[in-house]
């Protein structure tokens, strides 16, 4: 299943935001009972905070672990969102 985070906005900005986007499409976009691969496809996010992403993806690290796979796209601000990620881990 592909989510395109596009959806929750093309600006992603507080962390706030990013805790309501993952509640919202974990109750409506992935089936619970499903053990395909959940693909998050960020490739049409212009922008994008750390902490927007560490809410977000978190969310569903916790909740899918390895059947999670991000799509990053060509975007700058998500690859270097997604760089700080990785380096803190």
């Amino acid at each position: 299943m592909r989510i395109d985070v596009s959806k929750f906005g093309t600006v992603l900005l507080s962390r706030p935001a990013g805790r309501e986007a993952f509640l919202s499409a974990r109750a409506y976009s992935v089936p619970k009972e499903n053990i395909e691969t959940i693909e998050l496809d960020f490739s049409r996010v212009k922008v994008l905070t750390p902490s927007w992403a560490d809410e977000f993806v978190s969310g569903f690290l916790e909740t899918f672990g390895s059947r999670l796979e991000i799509i990053e796209g060509d975007n700058l601000s998500v690859k270097t969102t997604f760089e700080t990620l990785n380096a803190i881990k």
